[in-house]
């Protein structure tokens, strides 16, 4: 989970927050990945007090196959959009926008958690699972990219007020992002552009369901940290092409190593990746990582090392964090 915070001017914030992964994913929703209570329960508490403008609901599955974990909650069937509705109402009633993150693992899962062999680009291990999954046949390819488009029409349907499309963390997009996982010699492998070719077709299928107006934001794993990985150049390329596609907001993450960055504990993990591709583009750009305090976050806001900052862990463990960081600016 993270909460975004945006200066609205001297002594006061606009707080965005967003829920987007394992190990801080609620892992509450209903065995089949339906809404449950406890799942509302949550989210209504988190956003209680409208002090967050956005909330991005954690990670759901597009399709059984791409599913991560047990309990993970469901976009791929158009019986989740009720439940799903009242999500969005709770958010709503409370004051904030909210935007859901869709996402499939691909080899980041276990037959286990699936039924079937894990999928993939390539049939290499996985870094973070240790499997090896099935490589994907275009066919496949594109089922998955209507799975994608189908999920973000249920979340329109819902009542969201945007979508986001999960290409961080070692899931799926990233694995096809990531020289180190696709070692395909089609139109999907090689170079930095044909290993975004999937994002892209995922990205025109998603504006074509949602329209216009829908905000589409997308989590990128801008460096995998390891050799032969994806690169920060590589993003810089990969970030203006997404904008140029259509994406609204760009939200930086780490890769293959997750949302960690080796040798680095201050907070802002990845800034220097946001701030590189805040620099090549004109959308938003997200930063995140180990940032627990108010004054951190107007220092990486005043350096310009983003447009939005996150804060996970803190709000995580205490659900009035900005009620009391917007007190502690007033009163400064």
């Amino acid at each position: 989970m993270s909460y975004l915070l945006q200066p609205l001017g001297v002594g006061s914030l606009k707080l965005i927050s967003r829920l987007v992964m394992p190990p801080m994913a609620t892992a509450q929703s209903q065995d089949n990945g339906m809404v449950s209570q406890a799942l509302l329960d949550y989210y209504g508490e988190k956003s209680a007090g409208g002090y967050f403008s956005l909330v991005i609901i954690e990670h759901s599955f597009i399709q059984l196959a791409g599913k991560a974990s047990h309990q993970q909650l469901s976009v791929a069937d158009d019986w989740m959009i009720e439940g799903l509705r009242e999500l969005a109402n709770v958010i709503h009633r409370n004051g904030s926008k909210c935007v859901m993150q869709i996402n499939h693992a691909g080899s980041a899962t276990t037959k286990d958690i699936t039924g079937g062999i894990p999928v993939g680009p390539s049939a290499v291990v996985n870094p973070r699972k240790g499997g090896i999954p099935h490589e994907l046949t275009r066919q496949e390819i594109a089922q998955i990219v209507t799975a994608f488009q189908q999920a973000a029409g249920r979340v329109k349907a819902a009542g969201f007020d945007g979508v986001e499309i999960h290409s961080a963390h070692g899931y799926f997009l990233n694995q096809f992002l990531s020289p180190i996982t696709n070692k395909r010699t089609d139109e999907y492998g090689g170079d930095i552009h044909h290993r975004i070719r999937l994002h892209l077709q995922i990205i025109a299928a998603v504006r074509e369901i949602v329209g216009q107006d829908f905000p589409i934001l997308l989590r990128l794993g801008a460096c995998d940290f390891l050799p032969g990985g994806t690169t920060i150049e590589d993003s810089l390329v990969a970030a203006e092409a997404f904008e140029t596609a259509g994406v609204n907001i760009i939200d930086i993450s780490g890769g293959l190593l997750g949302y960690t960055v080796p040798g680095v504990t201050e907070p802002g993990y990845f800034a220097s990746l946001a701030a590189a591709i805040k620099k090549v583009v004109s959308v938003p750009v997200i930063l995140t990582g180990g940032i627990t305090d108010v004054q951190e976050v107007e220092r990486l806001l005043a350096d310009g090392k983003a447009d939005l900052i996150g804060v996970g862990r803190a709000v995580l463990k205490d659900s009035n964090w900005a009620k009391e960081a917007v007190a502690h600016l007033q009163s400064n």
